[in-house]
């Protein structure tokens, strides 16, 4: 939540918001959520809730106690918040969040994609296809159902919502040994833009957020992977990476979680179609 907990944007207090892959303590769709909740916004957290096969382990994804938890730290914190299992890879599951959202709150204006998979990493050649199918069906497909289920309740009750795609750097610039994941990320750009085009008549606003590194509990994992796959050792891969973010540091979820809500207030509402870069000058494109 906002560090000092007042609401920033009191023009959002009563508006309820879906935030998914929001189920894991120090990620993105945590600090989202609180911070939503700091403004007065009514939270729907998803994750799956149980580990799923090998491409969706245990270690990497928001079970069901640890919603709850994020849940509870909300409620004590004066927020309102419940939670939802939601496989982003089921479109009934997509469409069911949205509609516990709106039975429960009885609305439903900001939706937020957030979930994700950013730890199935490999050079293309080494690259299994089914790992491939698993990034490209939550990172994408997700994102597409999520905004297709999203934008069908706010055009049926007629409200001027906002959808909100968490992106990446990756989103503008190719990394290697992440094929699947930046290709999925770029795909993010183009279905923001498209649903941009389509929904902006009906006052829906469709943007992006591109974030540089952010050291999650994912982005711990990275850091360690990529300092292994570069071969420079943890210390240089991390000196490396600071020295060429112009601002001298990683992404914090703060950062990610002040851009959504700014994306959510009636301060953005001329903006859509647009991928913002949050990456301390490190993406300029």
């Amino acid at each position: 939540m906002s560090t000092n907990n007042t609401p920033v944007y009191k023009e959002l207090a009563g508006k309820v918001a879906v935030i998914t892959g929001a189920g894991r303590h120090q990620g993105l769709g945590e600090a989202m959520a609180k911070r939503l909740a700091s403004e007065g916004v009514k939270v729907v957290i998803t994750d799956i809730g149980k580990a799923s096969g090998s491409h969706m382990p245990e270690n990497a994804i928001g079970s069901q106690s640890e919603m709850q938890q994020i849940v509870d730290e909300i409620r004590q914190d004066g927020g309102e918040a419940e939670c939802f299992v939601c496989n982003m890879l089921e479109a009934s599951d997509i469409e069911a969040a949205a509609k516990f959202a709106v039975d429960t709150y009885g609305s439903l204006d900001i939706w937020v994609n957030n979930a994700g998979i950013g730890y199935i990493m490999n050079a293309i050649v080494d690259m299994p296809d089914d790992d491939w199918d698993a990034v490209l069906g939550v990172n994408l497909r997700g994102v597409f159902l999520g905004t297709k289920y999203a934008a069908r309740v706010m055009l049926k009750h007629g409200i001027k919502g906002k959808i909100i795609n968490i992106g990446s750097q990756a989103s503008k610039s190719a990394f290697a040994h992440a094929s699947a994941y930046t290709a999925s990320k770029h795909g993010v750009v183009g279905l923001t833009r498209v649903a941009a085009m389509e929904l902006g008549e009906h006052g829906i606003n469709v943007n992006t957020i591109c974030p540089n590194h952010v050291t999650t509990g994912l982005g711990a994992w990275q850091n360690s992977h990529f300092s292994d796959v570069t071969g420079k050792g943890y210390e240089k891969y991390m000196a490396d990476m600071r020295a060429r973010i112009p601002m001298g540091r990683p992404g914090l979820q703060q950062d990610i979680a002040k851009a959504c809500a700014f994306l959510c207030s009636n301060e953005a509402g001329y903006i859509t179609g647009e991928c913002m870069n949050v990456s301390g000058g490190e993406e300029y494109h």
